[in-house]
């Protein structure tokens, strides 16, 4: 299954209801007497924008903006910076949408691409969420995602970056995609991995994007009982670099979200020193199926998640950070 990310108000386009109701009148409160006077208090804040589901976070800069005249995200930058801790609060302080496009756009920023951060975003999206992200992306940025992408990108990490975005993946047809169906296509990834003299990277891609995970899924056993590896471990040997590690995540977010999610995070704490962004924007991004990502981090790592927090950050960010796990654990 490809899992969506987006809370319904997205998908459905109604961002600005009449009555957005006394809760979130009251988030809206606490941040603004939290950032008033002088010096922040920071344990107030953190507290009502880590305690804010998706759902909220598309209501409560609207309604912020209604009240005190001012845009919740220069709030949190004037109030608490650009560093570790300030960043998050800015991601917490939009649509999940609008974080989306700013992650995209720092991913850009400046000499070289960061394609770790990239791939997170773009890879592995169902068709409505990419096509919801390109036009939020315009709209918000006043720029077409594939013409920025195509400005940073190239190689097999471009080929694959747009097969994902051209939002191509088939509906779920069982006539169609069906036991021969679910054959050719294990034969076909041999052919172009495993099988072949050089990897066939374009038509690998394709394939991950064009077909739907229930589909995959089952090829997925039929490659393992034809050639005796799961797709992912057939790839894993394969393909290197930006695109295969973005191949694999696509892959993997069909095959099994959960694991990879938890995967995701586990790469952002494992090693000499936290990638404190990766971590920061898979936490908040993926906040809604942290209860079940946490029993797969839990299966595979054999450690609490809320402990790896705890362990790999500090301060007011770590506050922040676990009150936004906290969350997710409630939805």
């Amino acid at each position: 299954m490809v899992v969506d990310l987006y809370p319904s108000m997205i998908h459905e386009g109604d961002l600005s209801p009449d009555d957005f109701g006394d809760e979130v009148d009251a988030i809206c409160q606490e941040i603004h007497e939290a950032c008033q006077g002088f010096g922040t208090d920071e344990d107030r804040l953190l507290n009502a924008m880590g305690g804010m589901t998706p759902e909220t976070r598309c209501k409560v800069p609207v309604r912020y903006q209604e009240i005190y005249g001012k845009e919740l995200k220069q709030t949190m930058r004037s109030e608490c910076g650009n560093r570790d801790f300030g960043k998050a609060l800015q991601f917490l302080a939009v649509p999940p949408n609008v974080a989306e496009c700013d992650i995209i756009e720092l991913a850009c920023k400046g000499a070289g691409t960061n394609e770790k951060l990239l791939t997170t975003v773009i890879c592995g999206r169902s068709n409505v969420e990419m096509e919801l992200l390109k036009k939020k992306f315009f709209d918000s940025k006043d720029k077409d995602l594939g013409r920025v992408l195509d400005s940073e990108l190239g190689g097999h990490f471009e080929q694959l970056i747009f097969n994902c975005i051209q939002a191509s993946e088939e509906a779920y047809d069982e006539d169609y995609h069906n036991e021969d169906k679910v054959k050719e296509d294990a034969e076909a990834f041999y052919k172009m991995g495993q099988g072949k003299w050089g990897t066939d990277e374009k038509g690998l891609f394709k394939l991950i994007c064009a077909r739907p995970a229930e589909h995959l899924v089952a090829v997925n056993t039929q490659y393992a009982d034809d050639y005796g590896f799961t797709l992912f471990k057939a790839m894993e040997k394969e393909m290197g670099g930006d695109a295969g590690k973005g191949a694999l995540f696509a892959l993997g977010m069909k095959l099994k979200p959960y694991d990879t999610v938890a995967k995701l995070i586990h790469d952002a704490c494992k090693g000499f020193g936290t990638n404190e962004l990766l971590l920061t924007t898979a936490l908040i991004r993926y906040q809604a199926l942290l209860k079940p990502v946490a029993d797969a981090y839990n299966e595979e790592y054999g450690k609490d998640l809320q402990e790896v927090v705890r362990s790999e950050t500090g301060g007011d960010f770590r506050k922040l950070l676990l009150k936004v796990v906290e969350t997710g654990y409630e939805l």
